[in-house]
């Protein structure tokens, strides 16, 4: 089991962007955190430090919980091929996907409850009786009994789900159920994705939530943007003398120093406008049908960059390389003329930061940025590109819907496999220049009202409170 160190961030960061009322609430708010809990450790467990939504969260929250004097902490359980092959299953039923169309039967749980035995005997080391664990996802919801009435309370945290819940995802929770009926308490992203066998009294919906100060979404101008592009490789940039750098999670500088892998014909120009796809390679971020929609349906000069981790580095994901290599086979089959205005970009994951200041730099030169998701828990990637003033064309599901206001902070794709429509609002939007600009000023304050960390910060005080 590895721990992450997440350090310690200051409060007052926040007084930049939010305004003195919001401010005094988030204050007061630390105050009572530092009271209430005391020297109790809150404990978080997820599957993987890098790659996907969890880590990122964690990242965003834990610094500042440590900031105001609560002793917040991380850990990461390890797994076999076996342990992943069934979470990922159990990942694509709740979003109501086939998957791999693989059983979760006894031979299943097997695999999965002798995977995560190291880790229940780990962590039973580690905590207090005092502390609370949050668990995060179905990769550790088999924790929950072995850590039960070992600390004050086991909190489960599910980020994914499905709005309109069919048989795959009955078929999901039947496996998960035993196991999170015996959590103190449970946190989802929406209130439809509370699975309807569990008790609502013991629920709570958060949002997840950005941190404006990581690497990944900190304030660059246009010059410094284009600096880091030319050193990943993306966009052919004559050197400026201007160095590469980001501010790191931890207040030092850092320097692009990896480039990204891509397929494509020719380097992105500096005045190519282009469109922005940032995800896993997962069959749920739906990458062909991205690439499909943009080569049979924006007919323009703009461009588009599909932009994923390194498939080798996110372990919680046994489907990443098969994904991107069905994203190159498509490319290769493409026209010329498609071909030509369509990148596949690998984006290196040997320093986190770094992987962040490259998103950031995409997505802020980006003209337009989508989420063409089959399936989604929240989708931090909009929040993101909402955050940075971008226009955003995504899916009309799950958390998406939640921070989009469909024509006024965005566009809502209301049938995500209809490529059509998906080529219509691109195209529309790189044709309307002025309206893209209106849409992503109303993002920006859209997300500094809703889903910046403070908000979360205070939720969790919320739900954990009664828990003491």
């Amino acid at each position: 089991m590895e721990s992450v160190d997440v350090g310690k961030f200051p409060l007052d960061r926040f007084e930049s962007v939010l305004d003195e009322e919001r401010m005094q609430q988030v204050r007061e708010g630390a105050e009572r955190a530092r009271e209430r809990i005391g020297d109790r450790t809150i404990w978080h467990v997820n599957s993987t430090a890098r790659g996907g939504g969890v880590a990122e969260m964690l990242i965003a929250l834990l610094p500042y919980a440590k900031g105001v004097g609560v002793d917040a902490r991380w850990v990461v359980i390890d797994g076999d091929k076996p342990f992943f092959t069934v979470t990922k299953r159990i990942h694509n039923l709740l979003h109501g996907a086939a998957g791999d169309g693989g059983a979760l039967g006894d031979e299943e749980r097997e695999a999965y409850e002798s995977a995560l035995a190291p880790s229940v005997e780990d962590l039973g080391e580690l905590v207090d009786e005092d502390d609370i664990v949050v668990l995060h996802d179905p990769q550790t919801a088999g924790l929950i009994p072995g850590l039960k009435g070992k600390v004050s309370a086991v909190i489960w945290r599910c980020h994914i789900g499905l709005d309109v819940p069919n048989d795959r995802a009955r078929k999901a929770w039947a496996f998960l159920l035993p196991y999170v009926e015996q959590a103190d308490a449970y946190v989802f992203s929406r209130d439809a994705f509370v699975w309807e066998d569990l008790d609502r009294d013991r629920g709570a919906i958060i949002a997840p939530s950005i941190d404006a100060f990581a690497p990944k979404n900190q304030d660059m101008d246009p010059e410094h943007v284009a600096t880091i592009l030319a050193h990943a490789g993306i966009v052919d940039e004559p050197a400026n003398g201007d160095p590469p750098e980001f501010t790191r999670m931890d207040g030092s500088k850092g320097t692009v120093t990896n480039q990204a892998e891509l397929l494509e014909e020719q380097q992105l120009q500096p005045d190519d406008r282009y469109v922005l796809q940032v995800s896993r390679w997962d069959r749920l971020k739906d990458p062909c049908g991205v690439i499909r929609g943009f080569a049979e349906h924006v007919d323009s000069n703009a461009h588009l960059v599909y932009a994923g981790p390194s498939v080798d580095d996110v372990k919680d994901d046994p489907e990443g390389a098969e994904v991107l290599q069905e994203a190159k086979d498509l490319w290769n089959d493409l026209p010329d003329d498609a071909r030509a205005r369509i990148h596949l970009a690998t984006l290196p994951m040997e320093d986190l930061d770094e992987n962040a200041a490259i998103v950031n730099a995409l997505q802020r030169k980006a003209t337009i940025v989508v989420q063409k998701s089959l399936a989604e828990g929240f989708g931090l990637t909009v929040a993101e590109a909402m955050w940075k003033g971008r226009p955003v064309v995504a899916s009309r599901i799950g958390g998406i819907q939640d921070q989009i206001d469909d024509g006024e902070s965005g566009v809502l794709l209301d049938d995500p496999e209809d490529l059509e429509a998906f080529g219509t609002a691109v195209a529309e939007l790189l044709e309307d220049p002025d309206r893209a600009e209106r849409i992503g000023e109303a993002a920006r304050e859209r997300v500094k009202d809703r889903y910046l960390g403070t908000e979360s910060l205070l939720h969790y005080l919320e739900l954990i409170e009664p828990l003491l």
